[in-house]
């Protein structure tokens, strides 16, 4: 634990309750696996833009799509696809800390707002652990939706609210994982004494 991200969760925490773990998101510009399909269709969305419809044909005469008021959007949206969303997730895990207590997870961050998570360990069923080869990874609280998983961590970053909450890009997470099972086994204990 930082003393930085303990300090930012402290206010977050009840009287009797026990910080047990804290991280944040890996740091920096980061290429995931849906990002296979999410560039190269945004390519061919740019690419479509500026020379899909270039007025060919009876239409020589008008400019180009990128060069009118009506193409504005496309071209804003192809940039968004293409470069804006890699440094809002970026700029997004920079604002997020996470912690473990001995009673709940703690998901703290937000684009423009601050936004707090909290999950009890006594009522979480699903935890998913994702692994990379380099020992980091994502824990995921609860059951994911498809689209969620397709979208949420690629195409639309900082746009999709359908995400099932998660530890997302985080250093040595299987510890953090046997942390968070061990927490949970604890508190049902006690829940049942």
């Amino acid at each position: 634990m930082t003393y930085e991200i303990e300090q930012k969760l402290r206010p977050e925490l009840t009287g009797n309750e026990r910080l047990l773990w804290s991280g944040m998101p890996q740091p920096g510009v980061r290429w995931r696996s849906t990002d296979w399909f999410a560039v190269p269709f945004t390519l061919f969305w740019c690419y479509m833009v500026a020379f899909g419809a270039t007025g060919h044909g009876s239409h020589a005469d008008q400019p180009p799509l990128y060069l009118t008021p009506a193409g504005i959007p496309f071209v804003l949206i192809g940039f968004y696809m293409l470069v804006g969303r890699f440094f809002v997730d970026w700029y997004q895990r920079t604002r997020t800390y996470y912690g473990v207590t001995d009673q709940r997870v703690i998901i703290f961050g937000g684009l423009f707002n601050r936004q707090v998570k909290s999950l009890m360990l006594a009522t979480l069923s699903d935890i998913t652990l994702t692994e990379r080869s380099n020992g980091s990874g994502t824990i995921t609280f609860g059951p994911g939706s498809s689209s969620a998983s397709w979208l949420g961590h690629s195409s639309f970053r900082g746009m999709n609210n359908q995400q099932a909450p998660n530890f997302d890009l985080i250093e040595n997470v299987r510890r953090v994982y046997a942390l968070i099972r061990d927490a949970q086994q604890a508190n049902r204990m006690r829940a049942t004494v």
